[in-house]
């Protein structure tokens, strides 16, 4: 999977290293002093690098755990988020990631037990009964990577995640092996994304199916787990009623609504210099090169088109989903930490 790795001085006697390094024994390893000497190095070829990326083993200083931006939950009362990843996996034309780096590697923080004090430390600093939540796969894929660097099971075995402290593994992936092997935990949500299956196939390249990642969620409420949907971000066509209504009947008709803990609606967005890297990365592209529509600092739907949206999809999430369950995703953040995506026109996707 990785042909070169290149690991930080400081992390080289990590055992988390030295976990990553006994799956990669065909791999170059080289010894670097930061991770964003590559990383942030300029002039890099993003496309290329996505084909074949490089693993990059650092160790995060600071900022393990941030505040998450105003409006980005599901209804607790304090929403923090924390990256032991930088990049993905997938390939989704939409992402944010793609104006966000210059670099396609993927990165590695592997000093977890950093990002365990940090959780920790914020939980502490309020009553046990407001609800905090910590958000795992806002920078990446929360469980792409779960069988290479075994984040998901780090904190699974910690003691963090209880009474009132949540935690969200967010991702496209079918990589749920290590939760079936364990008992559920309350108070972790694997909350899995969707679009429809024809959009799903034409701008999320390398993410399972839909159906596949509806099999994985099958098996974690088996097993007793609690999963979320995110529908973030929406993605315009002329039929999305229909497609979208047939993507909610399909899950809706398979999973366990108690077991669904929550569900999230965000339209699709992306701040305007981000905007501006994937046209550069992907002028020729039928999704990509479109009359998006400017708003603030967003490039967005029109506004008439995102309320249409949004309401037709929370009503017809309504019928299976209890309207306390549903959540809008609001988000506009500055473009150095944001995750939006944005973007529209009166037809994004063929029907």
């Amino acid at each position: 999977m990785y042909s070169n790795i290149y690991v930080e001085s400081d992390v080289q006697q990590h055992p988390i290293v030295a976990e990553i390094s006994k799956r990669f024994p065909k791999a170059a390893f080289a010894e670097i002093n930061r991770y964003t000497e590559l990383f942030n190095r300029k002039n890099q070829d993003f496309r290329l690098q996505k084909q074949q990326p490089s693993l990059i083993l650092a160790r995060k200083h600071d900022g393990c755990v941030l505040p998450a931006p105003f409006g980005y939950g599901v209804g607790g009362d304090h929403n923090f988020y924390f990256s032991t990843m930088l990049n993905c996996l997938y390939d989704c034309r939409y992402c944010f990631l793609q104006g966000m780096y210059s670099s396609a590697n993927h990165v590695v923080f592997v000093n977890y037990e950093d990002f365990a004090k940090a959780i920790r430390h914020a939980s502490s600093n309020y009553a046990k009964d407001e609800q905090i939540w910590f958000f795992s796969g806002y920078d990446c894929d929360s469980l792409a990577l779960e069988p290479v660097v075994g984040m998901a099971d780090y904190f699974m075995d910690s003691d963090l995640f209880t009474q009132n402290v949540w935690l969200e593994l967010r991702t496209k992936s079918t990589q749920i092996r290590s939760m079936l092997m364990r008992e559920p935990i309350n108070n972790v949500v694997t909350a899995f994304s969707f679009t429809p299956s024809e959009i799903s196939r034409q701008i999320e390249k390398k993410v399972p199916s839909v159906e596949k990642r509806l099999a994985a969620m099958l098996k974690l409420q088996e097993r007793g787990w609690s999963v979320g949907l995110r529908f973030d971000p929406l993605i315009y066509s002329i039929d999305y009623q229909k497609q979208y209504g047939e993507l909610f009947q399909m899950l809706f008709a398979v999973l366990n609504p108690e077991l669904v803990h929550s569900v999230s609606i965000g339209v699709f967005r992306l701040p305007k210099a981000f905007y501006k890297s994937l046209e550069q990365l992907y002028p020729d592209d039928r999704f990509v090169a479109q009359p998006f529509v400017s708003r603030g600092r967003q490039v967005s739907y029109p506004v008439e088109i995102e309320a249409a949206m949004k309401q037709w999809c929370r009503a017809e999430i309504r019928r299976y989903a209890e309207d306390s369950r549903i959540f809008f995703a609001e988000i506009e953040v500055p473009v150095e930490s944001s995750n939006q995506t944005g973007a529209l026109v009166s037809e994004l996707i063929p029907s």
